[in-house]
């Protein structure tokens, strides 16, 4: 499970340096004139420069990838009930998550950025899950379904 979880680790880096340039690419489109902007202007002052605060943004992003895909193994957790598995994902990817956030300055850095972006966080996590148990729940009824035809 260990070595699982650390080769998931290794191809999450990547795919979270990705994902979070693609979001710079959606928030660009939608709220800029046309220019491209690789990460908020308070990281960009935080660090001196825009190449610094893009490498910092990239490197978040990375172990923020690793984290989620590392802690996918939890899934694969079958003495587990679904409960405890997605109260330790939420708690890993939460205390991963939240202070990557900070230190890209995707929060504001007060006690309201901080709980609004918590609850973002949440409730994307809640629709996620949602959408997931119920997408696995159906496949589950199908094949359960094609097993009493036989």
């Amino acid at each position: 499970m260990k070595k699982q979880a650390f080769l998931r680790g290794l191809l999450g880096f990547p795919l979270g340096v990705t994902i979070g340039y693609i979001i710079t690419i959606i928030i660009s489109l939608i709220s800029t004139d046309g220019n491209y902007t690789p990460c908020v202007p308070e990281l960009i002052d935080q660090m001196g420069n825009e190449i610094k605060a893009v490498i910092l943004q990239a490197v978040l992003s990375g172990l923020l990838g690793s984290a989620f895909a590392a802690s996918s193994v939890i899934w694969e957790m079958d003495s587990w009930s679904i409960t405890k598995q997605s109260g330790i994902y939420f708690l890993i990817t939460a205390l991963v998550m939240l202070p990557v956030a900070y230190f890209a300055n995707w929060m504001e850095h007060t006690l309201a950025g901080f709980i609004t972006y918590f609850g973002i966080f949440c409730g994307i996590f809640i629709v996620v899950w949602l959408a997931q148990y119920l997408l696995w729940k159906n496949k589950i009824k199908g094949l359960n379904d094609r097993m009493k035809k036989q």
